[in-house]
């Protein structure tokens, strides 16, 4: 059973930096595609970067330059660092993972920008 436990939100002002972390147990991450989403209240849940196991990275417009996903397979762990934060990136981030066909959440970490 896999198990993803985040840490790293908190409370910015605008222009301010996090680095969330994500600690991934229980299979082989190195074989999982990693995915970082974020919900606002009141909004769906979006996706705001992802990682293969290649490292190859995506990310959607509205975070592009600001957003880096990162891995580290020998720790199991996958980090989002957000640069350039706006009030409207406050949210509940969670961690993703899908290994062998199966999708995995973890419990979320709140991010709130200040203006």
């Amino acid at each position: 059973q896999v198990q993803l436990v985040e840490s790293g939100g908190g409370v910015v002002h605008t222009g301010g930096s996090l680095r969330l972390s994500c600690e991934y147990s229980g299979s082989i991450f190195s074989n999982a595609i990693m995915r970082w989403y974020r919900q606002a209240p009141g909004k769906q849940r979006e996706v705001v970067a992802i990682i293969l196991s290649s490292g190859s990275t995506n990310y959607p417009d509205s975070v592009k330059g600001r957003f880096t996903i990162s891995r580290n397979n020998r720790e199991n762990m996958v980090y989002l660092q957000m640069n350039g934060l706006k009030p409207e990136d406050t949210a509940v981030y969670y961690c993703n993972a899908m290994e062998t066909g199966r999708t995995y959440w973890g419990q979320g970490t709140q991010v709130t920008v200040s203006s």
